[in-house]
C-alpha cells in the first residue's frame, strides 16, 4: 500500500471510530467529583442530579469528595484526569474566583476543562445570631457600619461561598469588618448559633432549616427578587443595596480534549436531571431551582465561568485577600 492510501485510511479509520466510542459511551461507572465535604450544600446538589443523570446514561455516576483548598484540590485532580468522559467535576462559583485568589494556581481555569452545563444558582441570605439588635436591613447597614470595629462576620474558610458574599457585601457598604474564618459551614454556623460570632452570608441551602426555626434572624436574601421560602424577607436591593445580587451557581465541567460529542451526552443526561419533579422539589426545599434547559448546556456554562472570573477578579484584588 502506498503512504497516501496508508494516511487516508488511518484517516477514515479515526472518522469511523469517533462517532462509534461517542455512541458506545457511557459503558461502565462515572465519577463525578465534588471538591467539597460530603454533606454540604454543594455535595446535596450533586447527589440530586447523579442519581437522575445515572438514569439516562444507564450507568451509575458515583459522586467523590475531593476536599481541600477551597475546591481547587478536587478540581486539578479533575483537570489531569483522561478526557474520556469517565471523571467529571461539579463545582460552585468557587471554579470562577481561584482563578485570581489563587495566585499560584496549578491549572487554567479557562483552559484545563470541557463544559457540560449550568445545575443550579443558589441564593444567598445575609443572617445574624437571634439577638441581633438591628429590626431590619436598613438599620442593619448603618448597624454594622457604625461597630465595625466590633462586628464579627463568619466565613466557612477562603474561596467558601460565605467567604465570597462577604466580601461582596463589604464592598458594598464600603466598609471591612471583622471576619471569622471557619474550617467549614458547619463549625462556623455553629458558633452563629451560640452567638460567638454576630452575623453571616450563607446559601439558602446552609440557613434554611436554622431561619424556619428562629435559631437565627434573616435580614436580606440576594437574588434579585424574594424567595417563596422566605416570602417576608426583602431582597438586598429592596433594603438599600441597588446592585447587591449574588447567587452560588453551580456547573459540571470535564476535562479538557473530553469529545464535543461526549459533552453534549452528559448534557443532555444532566437536562434530563434538572427536567424531574422530584429534584425540582428538593432544590425548592433547599431554595434553589434547576437551571433550565437553555443554561444546561456547554456555551451556556462556558459564557457564565468567563463573565464571573471577570466579575469577581477586581472585587477580590480590592479586598487585597489570597488564598496562597
Amino acid at each position: 500500500m502506498s503512504l497516501s492510501k496508508f494516511v487516508g485510511a488511518a484517516c477514515a479509520a479515526i472518522i469511523l471510530a469517533a462517532p462509534a466510542f461517542a455512541q458506545d459511551y457511557p459503558d461502565r461507572q462515572i465519577s463525578m467529583v465534588v471538591p467539597f465535604a460530603a454533606g454540604g450544600p454543594t455535595d446535596t446538589v450533586a447527589r440530586l442530579v447523579a442519581e437522575r443523570m445515572s438514569e439516562d446514561l444507564g450507568q451509575q455516576i458515583i459522586v467523590e469528595n475531593v476536599g481541600g483548598a477551597g475546591g481547587t484540590l478536587g478540581a486539578g485532580q479533575v483537570a489531569k484526569a483522561d478526557p474520556d468522559g469517565y471523571t467529571l467535576l461539579l463545582h460552585h462559583i468557587g471554579m470562577a474566583t481561584a482563578d485570581t485568589l489563587y495566585r499560584n494556581l496549578a491549572y487554567d481555569t479557562l483552559e484545563a476543562f470541557e463544559y457540560v452545563g449550568l445545575v443550579t444558582d443558589v441564593p444567598m441570605v445575609i443572617v445574624s445570631r437571634q439577638d441581633f439588635e438591628p429590626a431590619d436591613f436598613p438599620a442593619f447597614i448603618e448597624y454594622v457600619k457604625a461597630n465595625a470595629d466590633t462586628v464579627t462576620m463568619a466565613n466557612a474558610g477562603i474561596g467558601a461561598a460565605s467567604h465570597l458574599c462577604g466580601m461582596l457585601f463589604m464592598s458594598a457598604i464600603d466598609t471591612s469588618l471583622v471576619t471569622v474564618p471557619y474550617k467549614g459551614t458547619g463549625p462556623a454556623m455553629t458558633d452563629l448559633l451560640g452567638g460567638q460570632v454576630d452575623i453571616m452570608c450563607d446559601q439558602t441551602t446552609n440557613t434554611t432549616q436554622q431561619i424556619k426555626g428562629g435559631t437565627i434572624k434573616a435580614y436580606a436574601v440576594t437574588s434579585g427578587e424574594r424567595l417563596d421560602i422566605f416570602p417576608d424577607v426583602p431582597t438586598a436591593q429592596e433594603g438599600g443595596l441597588p446592585d447587591f445580587e449574588v447567587g452560588i451557581w453551580h456547573g459540571i465541567y470535564s476535562p479538557k480534549g473530553t469529545p464535543a460529542e461526549i459533552n453534549e451526552r452528559l448534557s443532555k443526561a444532566l437536562q434530563f436531571a434538572l427536567a424531574d419533579e422530584g429534584v425540582a422539589k428538593a432544590m425548592a426545599d433547599l431554595g434553589t431551582a434547576p437551571s433550565s434547559a437553555e443554561e444546561a448546556t456547554p456555551a451556556a456554562l462556558k459564557e457564565k465561568l468567563e463573565s464571573e472570573i471577570a466579575r469577581w477578579k477586581p472585587v477580590i484584588e480590592a479586598a487585597g485577600v489570597y488564598a496562597d
